[in-house]
């Protein structure tokens, strides 16, 4: 969300406040997060009165209100393809997110199943070489950058943490061209350094 709201231009909005959360904790539940989002999860925004949470929704309600020329309007020749990765992003999203509890919230004396992970993992693999198998140009889109690239920009640094992108040679360097967007440096800048992961890559734990 930070990416694309640099890409759009924070100071049309009038300037930006982050609130922080600590996930995993009762601080989330506690902190008034449900008001705005159901799940009681982030990201989520308010803004002129209007709060939205669900990251694809988001994205589509900024894209289409603010900055039409990161989508693909209705009768656009690309407008299925847009909308197709967009939630192929959140499908992929769901396997990280799954990982991230098995590998990183769970807590001794639990520990991960190696089943679920390694399935998980297979599974996240095949959405990756999914990807590199069609990203044919710089971006996913032929007619160039689009807010599904933005969508992707979370997935992506964090599948690597699971799954080394050396397997994917396309995919790295369309990383690495998200990275390089003034946008994207803004965003990691104003976000600050992870403070997620503890380790650079989490294997499938030994049986």
């Amino acid at each position: 969300m930070l990416w694309l709201l640099e890409e759009i231009g924070v100071e049309r909005f009038g300037g930006l406040e982050i609130v922080e959360h600590r996930i995993g904790t009762r601080e989330m539940a506690e902190s008034g997060l449900a008001r705005v989002s159901p799940a009681v999860r982030i990201p989520a925004i308010e803004m002129d009165g209007l709060e939205m949470s669900e990251s694809g929704a988001i994205v589509e309600h900024l894209v289409e209100t603010y900055a039409p020329e990161l989508g693909r309007a209705p009768g656009d020749a690309e407008r299925a393809a847009y909308l197709q990765w967009i939630h192929f992003a959140e499908t992929q999203a769901s396997l990280i997110e799954n990982l991230n509890l098995q590998m990183v919230f769970l807590r001794p004396p639990a520990k991960p199943s190696p089943v679920v992970v390694k399935l998980t993992v297979a599974r996240l693999r095949q959405t990756l070489k999914g990807m590199e198998a069609r990203l044919s140009g710089d971006w996913l889109l032929e007619g160039g950058f689009s807010a599904a690239d933005i969508m992707m920009g979370f997935n992506l640094f964090a599948a690597p943490y699971y799954v080394k992108l050396e397997e994917f040679p396309r995919l790295a360097a369309y990383k690495a061209r998200m990275e390089a967007r003034e946008a994207y440096r803004r965003a990691v800048d104003r976000e600050g350094a992870q403070r997620f992961y503890t380790q650079d890559f989490y294997p499938v734990p030994e049986v």
